[in-house]
């Protein structure tokens, strides 16, 4: 590492931490626990993961699991991408380390679609149909509530339409990356049980 290059990453570094700190003192001034706001995003966190306990169905856990946290990764990306960019900014938070929402990536959203696909599932719906419908709900009227009430706020060039291209890819992402484990897991399976198959063919008869 040369000395030019070690000397821009410092001064790199000592800006994100001073960031991280003006950051902390502006959560402690204007969007602690003394806030409503605050407790809003509280319970955004806690009451969706509490209702999927109860409305999940856990004989589909595992996909289902797989499936939100799929959609959290990669709405967590897109948020936080967005955040570090200041295309737009979240001025209340449930805690100040995130630079995104925790009670929007964590678990409203993820929530949301894991129940949606759920639903499609045993009513056996069109997945992306309702999904998009979601997308469209979260984007354009979600959204534009929170900016109303001063929880979201658009920074730079970034607009509703945005959020919703982003959605959509989310949505396809998951569903296909999804597909393609449960595509896996029922190869092994099968392979599996053509082999377990042929073994107690060729076993001994026993008398």
């Amino acid at each position: 590492m040369s000395d030019a290059q070690r000397e821009a990453l410092h001064k790199l570094i000592k800006e994100q931490q001073e960031g991280a700190a003006q950051w902390l003192k502006y959560w402690q001034e204007f969007s602690a626990f003394d806030t409503w706001q605050s407790w809003f995003y509280v319970a955004m966190f806690v009451a969706p993961l509490t209702i999927l306990y109860f409305a999940m169905d856990w004989k589909r856990a595992l996909q289902l699991g797989f499936y939100g946290f799929n959609v959290h990764v990669w709405f967590g990306y897109f948020d936080d991408f967005g955040a570090t960019q200041a295309l737009w900014t979240y001025p209340y938070k449930m805690i100040p380390f995130v630079s995104h929402s925790l009670g929007m990536d964590a678990s409203l959203v993820p929530v949301l679609f894991i129940l949606v696909y759920q639903w499609t599932i045993r009513h056996e719906k069109n997945y992306y149909l309702y999904t998009l419908l979601l997308s469209a709900f979260l984007s354009f009227i979600l959204k534009p509530i929170f900016v109303m009430h001063h929880l979201f706020k658009f920074n730079a060039w970034a607009n509703y339409f945005h959020l919703f291209l982003s959605y959509i890819v989310i949505l396809v992402l998951s569903k296909v990356i999804t597909d393609i484990f449960l595509r896996f897991q029922k190869n092994a399976e099968e392979t599996g049980s053509k082999t377990g198959a042929g073994t107690r063919r060729k076993g001994p008869v026993l008398k």
